[in-house]
């Protein structure tokens, strides 16, 4: 291996990637490698394939309408004396006619992905040596398409793009983005697909074609002194073959030399003609990726030793391995289904070692659900005060009978809460839902390891996803018949039950006790509704404390733009635009106040559904509510003490044999919810009902 690298030159440092590119398709993967490379990206007729034949000099490739790449080409060029071509998956085999290599290519693409314009991400290799290219790799991608033709999928084009962002996220890739001068730089399929991988234009080389065919009095010449979109590594521009050419039969190299003629003789392009057309474009293709291989060489050796350190030790493991050996098997077949209880065990209990920190675990989601996604569950219950009073009235007045009631009757009062707390029952019952849909996925996110044995890892995931589907049912009896434990009895002697004398004064002494100005929430929010003569949509750092919003420049927290008191004010969504993918919601002044400067509303926008729905449950910790047309609350009920005989029966927990932890925590979290949730010291509901029982 040392010597491998230190024995090539600087000219043959593509060529060493060439034998590592084959040799890695020979084995059917990548070892998890990158390997230093350069991707053609570009829309349907952007001229791709003419910039390509145009480095061979040849006329090789696939044409027709619709998409033609349908597979990745891996395309080599070997600088050589004699010129001929040959495929990885035809060796030995010369290919001399270039018209036999655009029938293999075909050939080899319907092999794979048939005869209905499917694609597939299984490259072709084609190397090429010929005495008119200089050492070269590229990886000629599928066009970029919008609507599907004859038996293709629906997505097609969300293939398409997910095939491409798999090779140029990489980043050891370079970007090869073709886009055609006739068409708005802005639009440019390729330049926006780099732009989300290579935000700062750092792997990017653009290429402009089809500058002859720009409207008379245009030219691209701040394109391509890299003014108006700037990438690193620049622009350059090429004219190719029209199709009447192609069709014409035009020599390439007659083309080149008609390029040539046009840079030359274009006022706009004469003073860059030496930086334009297809020989320079292949040079600078050479010098940037030689460059770029030295440039990750170390990086790349380094990655390479380590895996081939760790496949030894794995050979190690296996030497004296006996197949016909069944206790051996055996063991392997426990060993595996162990550490998938270990993984699992980890993900919901959380674990100190191998901490994933680019997505919450499952662990981490259940918690997110029973602490933000339940109780802004129980806030959005629609609630109709006015209907609320009348049906007390009618209550109290239905008990009263042919009878004038002197005192306010306590079966109206428990009739009135009884219906309430039942409404507990639909937040319950879908956070039951939540948990149990995070489980199963956590499940499939396991047992991802086992994926080198399929049947295994389908029997697996389905025993243990089947499992905690035959618990749901049993936990959400569980969690009913929790409910209906709090409508049998109504403690009115517990120590948290407001009387109806104290109601006000016991609501003014839980505001007054409520935390003082913490710290609830920060981080990242764009302020979505500024107009663009003001600066446009901004991002910044929120501070949401008990009693304000706050917004700085950055999270130094240093600059303040402006603090916003949050009394009397609500939230409420907002429906995405046509042109933005963002989630938004929206706080106003319930008063009809302007909320910031002269703005009645202040939209506000997170890149994800979750992250916007975190921030609505961290707003209504704060006190800021959803709008509704109606009042919002917090259902009633009051709490069990262990003087209600029903609470002190022992409960039937249909509780599993394996894994008993999670469906333990899951009880417990839930009901701690329910129970924090009702206590009568909480609820708005309950002084508004307790003085209209009073005053009727």
């Amino acid at each position: 291996l040392g010597n491998l690298f230190h024995g090539c030159g600087m000219e043959g440092l593509i060529e060493l990637v060439n034998r590592l590119q084959d040799a890695f398709a020979a084995l059917g993967q990548s070892c998890l490698l990158e390997l230093p490379q350069i991707a053609v990206v570009g829309g349907q007729s952007a001229g791709k394939s003419s910039v390509l034949e145009n480095c061979v000099s040849r006329d090789f490739l696939p044409r027709g309408s619709g998409i033609v790449t349908r597979r990745p080409l891996v395309l080599q060029l070997v600088t050589a004396k004699t010129e001929y071509a040959e495929f990885l998956h035809c060796k030995g085999r010369k290919f001399t006619d270039f018209d036999e290599v655009r029938q293999e290519i075909e050939a080899e693409t319907d092999r794979v992905t048939g005869l209905n314009k499917g694609i597939s991400s299984i490259p072709i290799n084609l190397r090429v040596y010929s005495p008119h290219v200089l050492s070269l790799t590229l990886v000629d991608l599928p066009g970029i398409t919008k609507v599907p033709v004859g038996d293709q999928p629906p997505d097609i084009e969300q293939q398409i793009r997910d095939m491409i962002m798999q090779f140029i996220s990489r980043e050891n890739c370079l970007i090869l983005a073709v886009t055609p001068a006739n068409t708005d730089l802005a639009n440019s399929d390729a330049l926006k697909l780099a732009k989300e991988v290579d935000p700062q234009g750092l792997r990017t080389i653009g290429v402009i074609t089809k500058l002859d065919l720009m409207d008379e009095g245009t030219d691209a010449t701040e394109i391509l002194e890299n003014k108006l979109l700037p990438l690193r590594r620049g622009y350059i521009g090429v004219v190719n073959r029209s199709q009447k050419d192609i069709d014409g039969k035009k020599d390439i190299k007659a083309a080149m030399l008609a390029e040539r003629k046009f840079f030359l003789s274009h006022p706009a392009y004469r003073h860059m003609a030496d930086r334009m057309g297809t020989p320079y474009l292949q040079k600078v293709l050479n010098q940037q990726l030689t460059n770029h291989i030295r440039d990750t060489l170390p990086t790349f050796r380094s990655k390479l030793q380590s895996q081939l350190l760790s496949i030894e030790h794995e050979v190690e493991a296996y030497k004296n391995f006996k197949p016909e050996d069944p206790t051996r098997k055996t063991k392997a077949l426990l060993q595996m289904v162990q550490q998938f209880s270990v993984d699992f065990e980890k993900r919901i209990e959380g674990s100190g070692d191998q901490v994933d920190t680019l997505e919450l675990s499952g662990g981490a989601k259940i918690n997110r659900i029973f602490h933000e996604r339940f109780p802004f569950e129980l806030v959005k219950m629609e609630f109709n005060e006015k209907e609320l009073r009348r049906e007390i009235s009618y209550a109290i007045k239905n008990i009263h009978g042919i009878r004038t009631g002197l005192f306010t009757p306590d079966m109206a009062f428990e009739a009135i809460v009884k219906k309430q707390i039942v409404k507990l029952k639909g937040p319950c019952l879908k956070s039951v839902d939540l948990v149990m849909q995070e489980l199963i996925n956590t499940v499939k996110k396991c047992t991802k390891k086992l994926a080198t044995y399929p049947r295994l890892c389908e029997e697996t995931e389905r025993i243990v996803a089947g499992h905690i589907r035959d618990r749901e049912e049993k936990t959400k009896e569980q969690v009913l018949l929790l409910i209906d434990i709090q409508v049998s009895y109504i403690n009115t002697n517990h120590e948290d039950f407001i009387g109806f004398a104290n109601a006000q004064q016991r609501s003014s002494q839980v505001n007054k006790s409520a935390v003082g100005n913490q710290v609830i929430r920060k981080g990242w929010l764009t302020i979505n509704n500024i107009g663009i003569m003001k600066g446009g949509s901004k991002e910044y750092w929120f501070v949401l404390t008990a009693e304000s919003l706050s917004w700085y420049k950055d999270d130094e927290e240093k600059e303040k733009k402006y603090m916003l008191p949050l009394d009397n004010l609500k939230v409420r969504d907002v429906e995405k635009s046509f042109m933005s993918s963002k989630h938004i919601f929206a706080l106003f002044n319930t008063e009809q106040r302007n909320v910031y400067k002269d703005y009645r509303f202040l939209e506000l926008a997170c890149d994800a559904q979750e992250e916007m729905d975190s921030w609505k449950a961290s707003l209504l910790r704060a006190g800021v509510y959803p709008d509704k047309s109606s009042f919002s609350l917090l259902i009633p009920s009051c709490h069990s003490s262990t003087t209600n005989p029903m609470a002190q029966s022992s409960l039937p927990f249909h509780i599993p044999p394996t894994p008993s932890w999670i469906f333990k925590e899951v009880f417990k979290q839930i009901i701690s919810g329910i129970s924090n949730g009702i206590k009568m010291g909480q609820i708005p509901i309950h002084r508004q009902l307790t003085e209209y029982l009073a005053t009727s």
